[in-house]
């Protein structure tokens, strides 16, 4: 259903507003051939309305002949930005960028972020961005969650299909999305609402059991015949089922990099307005699926990258896998129980 221009507009005046945006600041607005131009529209009204100063870096796509997916999540390869001082400049210049093109998992990505400009990315449709407009709520949710990852020192995740998972901590940081970036330096994603670290390199071990209605990302389908996921020393060894384990390791093996079967971010949604079942009901080329990645009570693993938390692991393969009905403990303090988030008083 569409959204109008007016609802666009407070949304984007409420992130920016929570993202502290000041009369007299920089704003550039990063965009490609996917941008959705009430998006751009309506953030171009909210940023002038609140005084900044407003810049449009338009820029050409790249990889979509590697990659086997539409998503912009689906390959991360080089970006538009690789080599390309001028627009580099511009970016580091900024106060804030707001990404409605799709910076995520890159170098420059980083190197933007180390001059402290703040990057809000925004590239799901404005339906989906108006129903997940965040909140100091959300914030005060996911900094409790992430406060007790920061205290753990393992991560053990089950489920009745069969998960099994250990992963110790304290290698990497605990990492808060919730919607907007208040501090220097901050990168993060509307609509989000959930809490993620990496493991201990080459420390992961078990079994992850991909169950009937799990979802696979950037697939964008719900799983239809359980996928078993052999895990040691911090890879997937083995992907075993039926047609299902088929397609992903097919789709796997095409990127042709052992460190695509590295296990790389591990967490769990808590956004209550994200929803397991909009997937079934969205077209499927419209939308990157946030919705799967942050609704409240899943647990959500990766394989792929680990750079983005300052690791070294880089691939173009990146593979987001909600799980429903899991049981996540740190330490021996349950988080998340049988789909359900509990305890959620901060320490």
């Amino acid at each position: 259903m569409a959204v109008s221009d007016f609802t666009m507009i407070e949304a984007w005046t409420q992130v920016l507003r929570l993202s502290k945006l000041q009369a007299g600041q920089a704003v550039t607005i990063l965009t490609g051939a996917d941008t959705h131009p009430q998006t751009l529209r309506t953030a171009q009204i909210a940023c002038q309305s609140l005084g900044a100063v407003i810049s449009r870096l338009d820029l050409a796509p790249v990889n979509g002949e590697r990659s086997l997916s539409r998503d912009p999540l689906a390959y991360l390869g080089t970006t538009p930005l690789t080599g390309n001082k001028p627009a580099m400049a511009a970016l580091k210049a900024s106060d804030l960028v707001l990404d409605l093109m799709t910076l995520l998992f890159s170098p420059e990505q980083h190197d933007i972020l180390a001059g402290g400009t703040k990057i809000l990315l925004a590239v799901e449709p404005p339906e989906i961005l108006a129903r997940m407009v965040p909140t100091e709520a959300d914030r005060t949710r996911v900094m409790a969650a992430a406060a007790k990852i920061k205290q753990a020192s393992r991560m053990t995740v089950t489920s009745p299909a069969g998960t099994s998972l250990s992963c110790p901590l304290g290698e990497f940081p605990a990492i808060s999305e919730y919607g907007f970036v208040d501090a220097p330096g901050r990168w993060d994603h509307w609509p989000s609402g959930f809490v993620l670290t990496w493991p201990n390199e080459l420390q992961a071990s078990g079994t992850i059991v991909i169950d009937r209605g799990d979802i696979l990302l950037p697939h964008k389908s719900y799983v239809q015949n359980p996928i078993v996921l052999t895990v040691e020393a911090g890879y997937a060894t083995g992907i075993e089922g039926g047609v299902d384990a088929a397609l992903l390791r097919d789709y796997m093996e095409s990127f042709a990099d052992p460190e695509a079967y590295a296990i790389s971010h591990i967490g769990w949604g808590l956004q209550p307005r994200a929803r397991w079942s909009t997937l079934g009901l969205l077209d499927r080329e419209a939308h990157i699926g946030m919705d799967a990645r942050a609704y409240e009570g899943n647990f959500l693993f990766s394989l792929g990258p680990n750079n983005e938390a300052g690791g070294s692991r880089t691939t173009a393969c990146h593979i987001d896998i909600p799980l429903r009905g899991c049981t996540v403990s740190l330490d021996d303090r349950v988080v998340v129980e049988a789909g359900k988030v509990i305890n959620e008083e901060p320490l």
